[in-house]
């Protein structure tokens, strides 16, 4: 997921899509990635690709996405600019080729969705929407998606207390913890759509929302917590004093609590002519 707390916008010079060492960060551990990650709701999945349907998987990581839609029935390949993310995702079944996706030749391939989890922030708004434009068959659909977690409130303050003590100049908003966290993923979803739009090729672009519970107990959580973001990069002094302050506070609410999902989609059918 896009690091939470999300991270305060940057200098206009430097996009998301631009901090490749970031984006290539979540392979120093891939099997905690693959293991500690949240899935996606089956009714968007279903909504996406029926059975039968030939899928590529943006950024696919360790082959999350690829998996529940190989379970569906689909037929995916994914593509992954980190070669330990994509051996990961290997081993577990998933056909992967390493190559960033503005960068990766399709060899003529064509495919009835385009799917990103996860990951569209890390591709090019503009030369991604082009490229999922030149892959896609006439009617396809293009689905860049992200789960985006709210807090229960006396958890969320206790998290932000952590990272404010742990990380006093850390980049990240902070108050996205405790307020509405969608708010923060708002410029990111204007870009996916403004570069879908300006390819020309795509139908006008739709945004989805799917509601879910997840409940963590506190190990499950404290797996997930190294796989966010800039903790990916975190000097390992750091990183373990942030794991205890996050531990104790879940402890002092009885040792776990059900996490709030939104899954938001921004996607669009391909129309028939390609520029």
């Amino acid at each position: 997921m896009p690091t939470l707390p999300p991270e305060q916008p940057r200098s206009p010079e430097v996009e998301t899509h631009q901090l490749r060492k970031a984006a290539q960060s979540f392979g120093s551990d891939a099997e905690r990635y693959d293991r500690a990650r949240p899935r996606y709701p089956d009714a968007l999945l279903d909504r996406i690709a029926t059975p039968g349907a030939r899928v590529l998987d943006v950024g696919c990581g360790t082959g999350i996405v690829a998996r529940q839609l190989q379970a569906a029935g689909c037929e995916v390949l994914g593509v992954e600019p980190d070669a330990r993310m994509a051996d990961v995702a290997r081993r577990l079944g998933v056909e992967a080729e390493v190559a960033p996706f503005e960068a990766w030749d399709p060899r003529g391939r064509e495919f009835d969705a385009v799917v990103a989890g996860q990951a569209w922030h890390w591709v090019d708004p503009v030369a991604g929407a082009a490229r999922a434009a030149q892959v896609l068959r006439p009617g396809g659909r293009l689905a860049a998606f992200w789960n985006v977690f709210q807090l229960p409130p006396e958890v969320a303050e206790a998290f932000a207390a952590v990272y404010r003590r742990v990380l006093p100049d850390s980049p990240f908003n902070l108050d996205t913890l405790v307020k509405q966290p969608l708010d923060g993923y708002r410029a990111l979803l204007v870009k996916a759509v403004d570069g879908i739009r300006g390819t020309g090729t795509f139908g006008e672009p739709e945004e989805w929302h799917y509601d879910w519970e997840w409940p963590y107990t506190r190990d499950a959580w404290l797996d997930q917590v190294p796989t966010h973001g800039a903790l990916t990069r975190l000097p390992p002094d750091k990183l373990a004093e942030i794991l205890e302050g996050i531990g104790a506070a879940i402890d002092t609410v009885g040792g776990g609590f059900t996490m709030r999902y939104t899954t938001v989609a921004v996607t669009a059918t391909r129309t028939a002519e390609v520029r």
